[in-house]
């Protein structure tokens, strides 16, 4: 049989749309947050992404906005107000400062305390299973935040040809052991940063589609692969 379906997510190209259904339109719609996701958090985006994301400043078409509405309707807001240059410096600040960051958004500096720890060899153990690795030249390790966005949203779309989108247990299982357990605490941290003015709500957005998949991936209760499979 199959299970249920995690609830449509929001996103800059696959915004709850009253003109889409099915399982289909809500997977893209997951996979592209997930996607805006990793491009926000592994560089800062550039003039053309700053305009997107402001094209979607506006109301939701539902009375009472979910929270992840909401969130997406500010982080379009601050497209629009803030300069790509603006945006860079910000995002230098916050990730990227000499020394030490304000924030470390890597699993092991949350989970272990150190990076480079036992949680990124426990990922790429999970990743290597899965017929992901490490993008050759990439600049930061899989446990970055956004590497683990990126790696969501192959789970959830595929990369073809050479990956396939996995079963949705699959892909919670992925969540609750590389995401869930200190993905929301890092977020508070990018919040919490005075420099974080658009990073802010990019953390807000983030963090509502967190606890969106959250939500969605409980629906799935204790099932396996083998009881979700046809």
């Amino acid at each position: 049989m199959a299970g249920p379906v995690p609830p449509s997510l929001a996103a800059a190209a696959a915004r709850r749309d009253p003109r889409a259904c099915g399982h289909l339109d809500e997977e893209r719609a997951r996979g592209s947050a997930w996607g805006l996701l990793a491009r926000l958090l592994l560089a800062p985006p550039d003039a053309s992404l700053l305009a997107a994301l402001a094209e979607d400043d506006r109301p939701s078409a539902t009375p009472i906005p979910s929270d992840l509405e909401s969130a997406f309707q500010a982080l379009a807001a601050a497209a629009s107000a803030m300069p790509a240059d603006l945006v860079a410096e910000e995002y230098a600040a916050l990730f990227e400062a000499v020394g030490a960051p304000l924030v470390d958004p890597y699993a092991s500096h949350y989970l272990a305390g150190f990076l480079m720890e036992k949680p990124l060899a426990e990922l790429r153990r999970d990743l290597a299973a899965l017929g992901l690795a490490r993008a050759r030249g990439a600049r930061v390790t899989e446990d970055h935040l956004g590497a683990l966005a990126e790696a969501m949203r192959v789970l959830v779309a595929g990369a073809p040809p050479r990956v396939d989108a996995q079963p949705l247990v699959a892909q919670r299982d992925f969540f609750a052991r590389h995401i869930e357990p200190w993905a929301a605490r890092c977020l508070d941290d990018v919040e919490a940063a005075a420099a974080a003015r658009f990073y802010g709500c990019v953390a807000r957005w983030a963090r509502a589609l967190v606890a969106v998949e959250c939500e969605a991936f409980e629906l799935l209760g204790n099932e396996t692969q083998e009881d979700v499979t046809p």
